[in-house]
């Protein structure tokens, strides 16, 4: 073994506070297994604009209690530097129910109480909103979760929120990494709970802060629409996670009696034993909710993944049968209802590059323009907040990963007040006669069928760089539809067809956008580190008077396998 392996590995046995991980370590020790001690000391996990996520394990390369302390120490340093009255203001944490998540989080209030850092801290197991809530409500300087949202059981997670309620975006990310490497060379400072708040610096988070969050919900004014409650029925699971408590309480406050929730999957469960993985997107993951559903024949099959930060549904199409709805009908649904009862001062929305263009389409109908970002939360409400303004204020914004914010109570997602949301909507389309297919159908009929799909194109090691090649040959056509305009969001240039350039108002990101004729549509985002690219497609059908909806569906799934084999031939090889 190398003097410079053993030199840290000495260093992590001196300061790893866990007797477990200890013990793993020195078992790959005494195995003499010097290829996974190099593997497990190659580097740090590195923090980002998510913060931290990753295996639990033993040394910096993975999640464990000497790398939340050190990140923590980092952190705090930060604030200190950079928000003039942070320790007074303090951090809020709060952590989900997997099986390391409350010693993580125990472990960073006393990082940050050592500090001088005050800190309020949950005295149970949160939904990931609620300390978004958090630090509006508090005016905190920060927010720590300790979760690995939808990741499988051996993953976690540590997501940092800045004073404004959301989450870090450039250069704090890049500010707090540094202050983590130096933290990880110097002792890190750590006081006892107990003497913590002895202190003053600890204060408990109870009961009356989980139903301030609860009454927020319940005042939003964004969802006082409570009629026809008695018309909506839904199951519910909280798949192994921490949303059940406050996702019946919150569909309750609003009038929704007839809720069941699976049994099997509602209290937190860090093994999620009854699913392979717990996103409400995967393949099966929606099992036994949809099951329940059909038991109670609800009109409605929900679910928030683990951290309750995400929604998703699935429709009864006729009694017995359920069909899920993507994220981006999810959003065009709530865009719609949302804006059709917001005051004028209240219009503003927005979504990704990567989610689907027909919100920015409805709110032309309501004489209003929706706001674009690049992928995640973060962008979504940093801009939000940035655009807010009394005569332009806040009201949705959405992504196609199941992500979905109602107001400004969080800024962030938040998959409680869109369950609460989605059931009020259904029940106003119940009032009215409709379902969510119909309301669906109407919206189509109006802008077009919208179809959207996701590719993830593994490519050969030999293959040239597929961003390089895409910008230096530059499409005229893909497939039997000709480039109206692409965006470079690396150059951030916007070409037109005619050769007319315009500056896009984006951060820099390796991403390509090329807008077709008919609405359709093409996003690569090559990968900088593998033969790999992401694609996201979207084809536009016009619903003609004839048309049912299957007929558009069936119309558009065919131009869009079409369309998706024409653009992947076209690629390098």
């Amino acid at each position: 073994m190398n003097t410079h392996l053993q030199h840290q590995i000495n260093q992590w046995l001196n300061n790893d506070p866990d007797p477990h991980t200890r013990s793993q370590l020195q078992t790959l020790i005494d195995a003499g297994n010097e290829t996974e001690l190099t593997a497990r000391f190659a580097g740090r996990l590195a923090f980002g604009t998510a913060g931290l996520r990753g295996e639990v394990g033993v040394g910096p390369m993975a999640m464990n209690r000497l790398v939340i302390r050190q990140t923590t120490a980092g952190l705090g340093a930060y604030l200190l530097e950079q928000i003039s009255n942070a320790a007074e203001r303090g951090v809020v944490i709060g952590y989900d129910g997997r099986h390391d998540s409350l010693t993580f989080a125990h472990d960073a209030a006393s990082v940050l109480t050592a500090m001088g850092i005050k800190v309020r801290l949950t005295h149970k197991v949160a939904a990931t909103p609620l300390v978004a809530f958090g630090v509006k409500h508090f005016n905190a300087a920060a927010g720590i979760v300790v979760t690995a949202s939808h990741n499988p059981p051996q993953y976690n997670g540590y997501k940092v929120y800045w004073e404004n309620g959301a989450q870090i975006i450039p250069p704090h990310d890049t500010g707090i990494a540094a202050q983590i490497t130096r933290a990880a060379t110097q002792a890190i400072p750590f006081l006892a709970l107990a003497d913590a708040i002895k202190q003053q610096t600890l204060t408990w988070l109870q009961d009356n802060f989980y139903q301030a969050y609860r009454q927020g919900i319940f005042d939003a004014k964004e969802l006082q629409h409570r009629n026809g409650q008695d018309k909506v029925s839904l199951a519910y699971t909280a798949m192994h996670g921490v949303g059940a408590d406050m996702a019946e309480a919150v569909l309750n406050d609003a009038g929704f009696t007839q809720v069941y929730s699976v049994a099997a999957q509602r209290e937190p469960d860090g093994d999620f034993p009854t699913v392979n993985f717990p996103n409400p997107e995967e393949k099966g993951a929606m099992d036994l909710v949809i099951a329940e559903a059909k038991k109670h024949n609800a009109v409605l099959a929900c679910a928030n993944d683990p951290d309750a930060d995400r929604f998703a549904v699935a429709v009864r199409t006729e009694p017995g049968q359920y069909q899920m709805l993507t994220g981006d009908q999810v959003g065009v649904l709530f865009g719609h209802y949302l804006l059709n009862h917001a005051p004028k001062n209240q219009q503003l929305t927005g979504t990704t590059i990567v989610s689907s263009s027909l919100l920015s389409k409805i709110a032309v109908e309501f004489g209003t323009q929706s706001y674009t970002t690049l992928t995640g939360f973060k962008w979504l409400m940093n801009v939000g907040i940035a655009m807010h303004q009394a005569d332009k204020q806040f009201l949705f914004a959405y992504e196609e990963a199941l992500g979905y914010t109602i107001g400004n109570l969080v800024w962030d997602k938040d998959g409680l007040s869109a369950l609460v949301a989605f059931a009020q909507l259904t029940a106003e389309l119940a009032i009215n006669g409709q379902t969510i297919w119909d309301k669906l159908e109407q919206i189509y009929r109006q802008h077009g069928f919208h179809l959207n799909a996701q590719v993830s194109i593994a490519l050969k090691a030999d293959t040239p760089n597929i961003g390089a090649y895409l910008r230096e040959h530059p499409p005229i056509n893909i497939g039997e539809y000709s480039v109206v305009s692409t965006d470079d969001l690396k150059s951030l240039q916007r070409t037109s067809a005619d050769g007319s350039q315009q500056t896009i108002d984006l951060p820099s990101s390796d991403v390509l956008i090329y807008a077709l004729e008919g609405g359709a549509r093409v996003i690569v985002r090559p990968s900088g580190t593998e033969p790999k690219i992401k694609c996201y497609y979207e084809v536009v059908e016009t619903m003609t008077p004839t048309d049912t909806w299957a007929s558009a569906k069936d119309r558009a799934e065919k131009a869009m396998s079409a369309f998706i084999k024409t653009h992947q031939a076209s690629l390098p090889s």
